[in-house]
């Protein structure tokens, strides 16, 4: 195991929300079979207190999950250093390849976070607390999942070791591969292109008829188009977008864009993307919550600042890919 300050962070920060949540989903089991709005009991209105408390801990603790995604990435690249043959991210995760699990671990759980702290938010906007078993329910099968991902990540981190020899993204993502990334690696780049920006294109044409229109088809086409160009976007940043910024028709790699060297762009790139995608699968996630009484206008109210914050995300995110192609020296297409 390494003592690198990013990793002694995120085991102790994960290893205490691990611990918060799970007490706060032991009681919300509990408020799941007790709770009645329509009583007035003292037991009801201690429930009411207690579901408040309950959530504020639960909005800490996922929030702290989205943190970590990101703190995850940085001490990747940040420790890449020690290993012999590392060069980015790439190869802190090849130095040992549990780290790659826990990587689409941070991505789920970094999702679900999301999805439940909208889902509180919610609830805590109606009077009679509508959304509280189905809360509670679904925060029962998320500490399942956070409790995997703590430990795939102690697995991952209690198996570096500084002697160890890594590849890289070279080889990895090298288009003479086998591997699914070398095989995203060899895409022609120019019809990967025309791709990614039809599919923007598409994307933005159903965000603007969400905001001109309520039907709930175009809220679930959102969501749809949302995911879609989630995968499309990171296969494009495998397959073009990261040869423009590195101007070498050869180097495939979507973490070396994190480091000084290429100004840090792959913070904003990474930050605007899931910032988009997260927004834009909101509105067709809980459309549904439409059809629950008391609910109809909050959510009404709310998806549009959901739609608004994905189109400016996703539009960033665009720019950002626009502007690093057009800078780039690099003319290579097919």
């Amino acid at each position: 195991m390494i003592l690198h300050p990013g990793v002694l962070a995120l085991i102790t920060g994960s290893a205490i929300t691990l611990l918060m949540l799970c007490y706060a989903a032991i009681n919300g089991a509990m408020i799941f079979f007790a709770w009645n709005y329509n009583s007035s009991s003292a037991s009801q209105l201690a429930l009411e207190r207690k579901t408040y408390l309950i959530s504020t801990l639960v909005n800490y603790g996922l929030g702290f999950q989205i943190i970590a995604f990101v703190l995850f990435i940085f001490t990747m690249d940040d420790i890449h250093r020690l290993f012999v043959g590392a060069m980015c991210a790439t190869g802190s995760l090849n130095a040992n390849p549990v780290g790659w699990y826990a990587l689409l671990s941070k991505i789920i759980v970094f999702f679900l976070s999301g999805f439940w702290i909208a889902l509180n938010y919610i609830d805590q906007q109606a009077e009679q607390y509508p959304l509280v078993r189905l809360k509670y329910a679904l925060l029962g099968g998320i500490v399942p999942c956070i409790g995997i991902d703590f430990t795939l990540q102690l697995t991952y981190f209690l198996g570096l070791e500084p002697d160890i020899i890594t590849s890289c993204c070279g080889s990895l993502f090298g288009s003479g591969g086998e591997s699914t990334a070398s095989s995203l690696a060899a895409l022609p780049v120019f019809p990967a292109m025309v791709a990614f920006y039809s599919l923007s294109i598409i994307l933005i044409s159903v965000m603007v008829l969400n905001l001109a229109f309520q039907a709930g088809v175009f809220r679930y086409l959102l969501a749809l188009f949302s995911a879609l160009f989630f995968v499309l976007a990171i296969v494009s940043m495998i397959s073009f977008i990261s040869v423009y910024i590195y101007e070498l028709p050869t180097h495939h790699c979507p973490f070396d864009i994190l480091q000084q060297e290429y100004n840090f762009v792959g913070y904003p790139l990474y930050l605007t993307l899931f910032g988009g995608v997260y927004f834009g699968m909101l509105p067709g996630l809980f459309q549904p919550l439409k059809n629950t009484a008391g609910l109809a206008e909050i959510v009404a109210g709310v998806e549009k600042k959901w739609v608004q914050c994905s189109m400016i995300s996703c539009l960033c995110f665009i720019a950002f890919v626009t502007y690093a192609i057009c800078l780039s020296k690099l003319t290579y297409f097919l």
